[in-house]
């Protein structure tokens, strides 16, 4: 689908040092978000642990805190746990009952929490990646919709989106490693709309595709400008999607991202970030997140830190 840019939004402005952790908190990389009903934002964090390409991931589990409940208005701290527990952690997603979904790569696994951190459902099998039923490769998301079922975007090692039932049995899957339709490259994060539409973002295919609940390819939303899409989200208050990007050169240097503002329809779009009228730093945007007012939370690992947008 041919895609229309309607330029640089000006409908949003920096807040800045809005998030307070308490001191001497290294939160380190923050890799994933997600809002509760109370309004409440958590982020899954790495917590000083870094991943460096072409060198071998740590196997002992991250000491520090790495889930993070903030309170949107103050910045500040209100809950944390998730320490002696992962590895290298990276999607997390929220449901219409508050449980925290997170993936981590290194471990292979998905993992279902209530919102407390009790854990209530785990997927995959530790350390061992796959491509069948009861493993994975590096996923890297989670998707949940209204009746329970759920996808996984899977992910750094695997090219397919897996969906389960509400009590986690393997459904059904889609998708090969390519460049045309069902085919991914690096299949990074995934939402879903009210109509139960399914959003991949394609990372290295800078795209987002467009699928049915059961997997048939409907569309997808592609322009030159686009950087590695990494992230997507429906706003559910506006009806529409939004994304961030990543823009690379020679895939090592990072040159900055973009938040992709789609309209209703997704024909149209509007960008701010490192084309746009923001002052901030330089930033590699990992995800994004939309409270009850329309502001924006995206994760920078370049910055070790989450943004604020306000809404004008």
């Amino acid at each position: 689908m041919n895609l229309k840019n309607n330029g640089v939004s000006n409908d949003y402005e920096l807040v800045k040092d809005w998030l307070q952790l308490p001191p001497g908190y290294v939160m380190g990389a923050p890799t994933g978000l997600g809002i509760d009903s109370n309004q409440h934002l958590f982020i899954f964090c790495r917590a000083g642990r870094e991943w460096k390409e072409l060198m071998p991931v740590p196997s002992s589990f991250i000491s520090g805190k790495t889930i993070l409940e903030i309170d949107i208005k103050t910045g500040k701290l209100v809950n944390s746990w998730g320490d002696h527990f992962f590895v290298m952690p990276h999607g997390l997603t929220i449901d219409a009952d508050d449980n925290i979904w997170v993936t981590d790569v290194e471990l292979q696994q998905v993992f279902k929490f209530n919102h407390a951190g009790k854990l209530l459902m785990t997927l995959g099998v530790a350390e061992k990646a796959g491509n069948d039923s009861l493993h994975f490769d590096k996923p890297t998301a989670v998707a949940v919709a209204k009746d329970g079922s759920f996808y996984v975007s899977d992910g750094y090692g695997n090219s397919r989106v897996v969906k389960f039932s509400a009590e986690g049995k393997y459904l059904f899957e889609w998708g090969t490693k390519g460049t045309g339709e069902n085919e991914f490259d690096i299949p990074h994060a995934i939402d879903i709309d009210d109509s139960g539409e399914v959003y991949v973002a394609d990372r290295e295919n800078r795209r987002i595709q467009i699928f049915n609940a059961n997997g048939k390819f409907k569309k997808e939303w592609a322009d030159k400008s686009f950087g590695n899409l990494c992230a997507v989200v429906f706003d559910k208050k506006e009806k529409h999607l939004m994304a961030v990007d990543d823009l690379t050169s020679l895939e090592v240097m990072h040159k900055g991202s973009d938040v992709i503002v789609f309209d209703s329809t997704g024909t149209s779009f509007k960008i701010f970030g490192r084309s746009g009228n923001y002052d901030g730093p330089k930033c590699w945007y990992h995800d994004i997140a939309i409270d009850n007012d329309g502001n924006i939370y995206v994760a920078d690992l370049l910055n070790n830190l989450v943004q604020k947008f306000k809404k004008k």
